[in-house]
């Protein structure tokens, strides 16, 4: 097995280290798995990987394969953080889920309530449950990258965002806008800059600001893969300013979120414990049932091309034929994220898994959501 040795300390991370055989999990299943990822570098698909396995608070498996970066080479380790695309999208509504739990929003908001300058456009009607679901109405908008810092042309920007449908009439992933109009929302409502409100808010209450990150501070940039594409020649090359500092520290509520396998497996694992990690309790078990839930029930996303069941920041397995990135054995209830081309997380109420999978290439489907159906099945398969 190419697995690297450990490089975290286990001491203060809220999930305590355990065996897998004891936490129930069939370990030929996860050998198989580790295989697969193995022969994936092996053949050159994408430099490095992680995954993280946690059950019932406890952190059953945590492993990291490969390179961290190819030119220089440097091994991936333990604490290396991945960039993880749309992943990022979680830890961002969990901002958006805290202010209700704080009892300063609602969901049933409109958003123009709290910006009021949002209501351009025809925009005034857009809820936060329309939001967080992807029935905003403007899925193609974007920020121009002066606004990563600049956060008070990122409100006029999103304020000036023009719908392309009606609101609500409509399921269409919304790559960019509707995570860079919820920290715009964050900021309108906290006072603070989103990324230290998730950083004070989410990650350093769970234990997890060494973990995840919207916003990778000087300090930890050295610890960032680096992220490759696939080339017409069959090889991979460096993607372009998402290898940047610049973009790691301006923390893209979309898409620009660094973590750790086992920072989201501890995540999904607060989720699955109704709001809480190790003691602490970051929502109440109401909230979570609320999010986790499938609000768009089987509508088609027109971006993805299969109903998504769309929650107020993941999406849930449900019982159709195809689900993306899940898993079809997968649990109905199961839910999670992904990231473009490279990664993917979730957990499993009714078993109290959680997994999360990262790797460092983005690479297009149809190769990418078959690799997912067969690790995400890998792990459902090993569960007892």
């Amino acid at each position: 097995m190419n697995a690297h040795p450990s490089s975290l300390s286990s001491s203060a991370f809220p999930l305590e280290p355990a065996n897998a055989a004891e936490l129930g999990f069939h370990l030929p299943a996860l050998q198989r798995l580790e295989r697969v990822i193995e022969s994936h570098i092996a053949a050159g698909r994408y430099p490095g990987a992680q995954f993280a396995l946690a059950r019932h608070g406890k952190l059953a498996m945590a492993r990291t394969f490969g390179r961290a970066a190819l030119a220089p080479d440097r091994p991936a380790r333990d604490d290396t953080l991945w960039l993880v695309f749309s992943n990022t999208k979680v830890i961002v509504s969990a901002g958006i889920w805290a202010l209700v739990e704080d009892g300063v929003l609602s969901f049933t908001d409109r958003v123009a309530k709290h910006m009021p300058e949002f209501a351009q456009h025809g925009k005034g009607d857009v809820s936060i449950i329309q939001l967080l679901s992807h029935r905003g109405g403007f899925p193609s908008q974007q920020v121009p990258p002066e606004a990563w810092n600049d956060h008070a042309l990122l409100r006029k920007c999103v304020c000036d965002f023009t719908l392309e449908w009606t609101p609500g009439s409509r399921l269409e992933y919304h790559q960019r806008s509707a995570h860079w109009t919820a920290a715009a929302l964050i900021e309108a409502v906290s006072g603070k800059d989103y990324r230290a409100f998730l950083r004070e808010r989410i990650t350093e209450p769970l234990g997890l600001a060494g973990d995840l990150f919207v916003g990778v501070p000087e300090a930890a940039q050295a610890r960032a893969s680096i992220m490759y594409v696939p080339n017409a020649a069959g090889t991979l090359e460096p993607l372009g300013q998402e290898n940047t500092t610049e973009f790691r520290a301006a923390g893209v509520p979309s898409s620009g979120g660094f973590a750790t396998a086992r920072g989201f497996a501890a995540l999904y694992q607060m989720m699955l414990a109704g709001g809480r990690l190790n003691g602490v309790r970051l929502f109440s078990p109401r909230l979570i049932q609320y999010v986790t839930r499938n609000v768009t029930g089987d509508m088609m996303d027109l971006f993805m091309g299969m109903p998504m069941h769309r929650g107020l920041g993941p999406h849930v397995r449900g019982t159709t034929d195809s689900i993306r990135g899940l898993g079809s054995l997968a649990s109905p209830r199961t839910f999670g994220h992904g990231g473009a081309g490279n990664s993917y997380c979730w957990a499993d109420p009714d078993s109290g898994v959680s997994f999360a999978y990262l790797s460092n290439a983005r690479i297009p489907d149809p190769w990418h959501s078959e690799r997912l159906e067969i690790v995400s099945n890998l792990v459902h398969t090993a569960i007892d």
